[in-house]
């Protein structure tokens, strides 16, 4: 047991990803707060698929959003499903192949979209004042990415297990 009140501090690097998962549940929160306090119906982890679609304006294929947000296709897929039965994407058939389905903004995703731009204006703003108080973490994880896509932590956690068991 730690005396620290903050456990997960206590383990440094090892406890990086529920570190991680933290501040994003944290930001998530705030940011479905900011949104139920200005009556609007939207939840936070729509917001790539909205945003390329908002940017793009045009129908898009799940695979070309998953590829642009570097997630999975099957996150997307997942997160698009819950956007239609909210209303506000549609799927629609590709018009060069009509067996590939596209998602685009209904006139109710349109509609969001404009009462969204003032609050991201606003988490924008708040997010940079943020970034700039806890050290430019943006540039930090930015860092994070490339080093992961260099070598991934499995990579580097059975590298380190091989060298501990020949050296045993």
């Amino acid at each position: 047991m730690s005396d620290d009140p903050d456990y997960s501090r206590g383990f440094g690097g090892a406890a990086l990803a529920a570190r991680l998962r933290r501040a994003s549940e944290r930001l998530d929160r705030d940011g479905a707060r900011v949104y139920a306090a200005h009556g609007v119906r939207f939840e936070q982890r729509w917001y790539g698929v909205m945003r390329q679609l908002i940017e793009h304006g045009r129908p898009m294929a799940v695979g070309e959003i998953a590829a642009i947000l570097h997630i999975t296709h099957a996150s997307v897929s997942e997160t698009s499903r819950s956007m239609e039965k909210a209303g506000i994407v549609a799927s629609v058939a590709a018009p060069d192949d009509g067996r590939r389905r596209l998602l685009d903004l209904t006139d109710e995703g349109r509609t969001l979209a404009a009462q969204l731009t003032p609050l991201w204006d606003a988490f924008n703003a708040a997010a940079r004042e943020l970034d700039a108080e806890a050290g430019e973490v943006t540039r930090l994880l930015d860092r994070l990415d490339d080093a992961l896509e260099d070598r991934s932590m499995f990579d580097r956690i059975m590298a380190r297990m091989a060298a501990r068991e020949a050296a045993d």
